[in-house]
C-alpha cells in the first residue's frame, strides 16, 4: 500500500537549486546594480545644476569604483584574517581568497584610468590616441602608473607563499589615490591627501573586512567562534566608522565651506552625490547597530548575519557612489 510520504530527493532524481549557484547569481546581480550608479548617476546629479560634465564621466566613475572595490577585498581579507587568529577555538579553515582576482580586476581598472590620463584626461578612441611615454612627464601619469604596477605586484604577492606581503603594494595604491585626489594647485593639498589616506584605508578595511568575516562564518561549524569573530570585528568597525565620519566631514568642509554647504548639497552635482552617500552611510550605520544589538542580546548571536549581509550590499553601493564622486566636478568655494 502506498503512503502519502513525500519523495526523497536525495537520490538525485530531482535535484534542487545549488546554493553556490544562487549566491553567484546574487553577486552578479548586485555588481550590475552597483555599476548602474556611476553609469546613470552623472546625468541625474548634473541635471539642473548648470555644470558641464567632464569627458568620460561615466567610464571614469565606473573604473574608479571598480578600483576601490578591488582595494577593499584584499585589505579586508588581511584585516579579518589577523582578527581570526586571536579568536579562541577558531577553526584553521579559511574561505578561498579572492585577492588574486581582485588584483587582476584592479590592474585592468588602473590600466583603463592610466589610458585616460595618457590622453590628457580625454577618452581614447583608438590605441593611436595613447601617449604612454607621456605618463612619465606628469604627476597624474606617474601616480596612474604606480597604481597599475602596484596591483600587478599585489597579485603576485597574493599568489606567493607570503600573501600578507601584498599589504605593501596595496598601501602604495592608497597613497597614490590620496595624492591624486588632491593636486598641488589645491589649497592645503598635504592635509587633503592625509584625510583621504585615512578615509580610504578605514573604508577599505570596513567594507572588505565585513565581506570576508561573513564568508569565514559560512565555513565555520563552531558557532561560538563565529560569534566571537563577528563581535571582535564589530568593535574595530565602530572605530573605523568614527574615523571615516570625521575625515569625511572634514574633507567636505574643506571643499564646501560651512556657510555654503547646504546650498551646494542640493545645487551641485558633487553635493548631491555626497548627500546620497551620507544618507546611505547613515543607513549602513543603522544596520551595523542592529547587527550589534542582535549579537549581544539574541539567543543565537549569529542572527546578526542577516543585517550584516544587508550592510554589505549597502556598502557596495557606497563604493559605487565614491567612484562617482571622483568623476564629478569639484564644487566651487564660494
Amino acid at each position: 500500500m502506498l503512503t502519502g510520504s513525500s519523495p526523497d530527493v536525495s537520490d538525485g532524481s530531482a535535484p534542487g537549486p545549488r546554493p553556490g549557484m544562487a549566491r553567484a547569481v546574487a553577486v552578479v546581480a548586485l555588481v550590475a546594480l552597483a555599476a548602474l550608479v556611476p553609469l546613470l548617476g552623472p546625468s541625474a546629479a548634473l541635471h539642473g545644476t548648470g555644470e558641464a560634465p567632464a569627458p568620460g564621466t561615466r567610464g571614469i566613475g565606473l573604473l574608479r569604483a571598480v578600483l576601490f572595490a578591488a582595494l577593499c577585498v584584499p585589505l579586508g581579507e588581511l584585516f579579518v584574517d589577523r582578527l581570526a587568529r586571536s579568536v579562541p577555538g577558531a577553526p584553521a579553515v579559511r574561505p578561498r581568497s579572492w585577492a588574486p582576482y581582485a588584483a587582476g580586476v584592479g590592474f585592468v581598472a588602473a590600466l583603463g584610468l592610466a589610458s585616460v590620463v595618457s590622453t590628457g584626461n580625454l577618452v581614447p578612441h583608438s590605441p593611436a590616441d595613447l601617449d604612454v611615454g607621456g605618463l612619465y612627464a606628469s604627476r597624474d601619469g606617474k601616480l596612474a602608473l604606480l597604481e597599475v604596477n602596484a596591483f600587478a605586484a599585489a597579485g603576485l604577492c597574493a599568489l606567493s607563499r607570503r600573501p600578507a606581503s601584498q599589504v605593501w603594494p596595496l598601501a602604495a595604491v592608497v597613497v597614490a589615490e590620496a595624492l591624486r585626489a588632491h593636486p598641488t594647485t589645491e589649497y592645503g593639498p598635504l592635509l587633503g591627501s592625509g584625510l583621504t589616506l585615512v578615509h580610504l584605508t578605514c573604508a577599505s578595511l570596513w567594507v572588505g573586512g565585513l565581506l570576508y568575516a561573513l564568508r569565514s562564518l559560512r565555513g565555520w561549524g563552531v558557532r561560538e567562534a563565529g560569534a566571537a569573530l563577528l563581535g571582535l570585528y564589530a568593535r574595530v568597525a565602530a572605530v573605523l566608522l568614527a574615523a571615516i565620519t570625521a575625515t569625511g566631514v572634514w574633507s567636505s568642509l574643506r571643499r564646501m565651506p560651512s556657510d555654503t554647504i547646504l546650498d551646494q548639497l542640493t545645487g551641485t552635482a558633487y553635493g548631491r552625490a555626497l548627500l546620497a552617500k551620507v544618507l546611505l552611510v547613515a543607513a549602513v550605520a543603522g544596520l551595523a547597530l542592529w547587527a550589534r544589538i542582535r549579537l549581544s542580546r539574541a539567543a543565537d548571536p549569529l542572527t546578526a548575519c542577516s543585517p550584516a549581509r544587508a550592510e554589505v550590499v549597502a556598502l557596495g553601493v557606497v563604493v559605487a557612489l565614491s567612484g562617482l564622486l571622483t568623476a564629478l566636478p569639484v564644487p566651487i568655494r564660494w
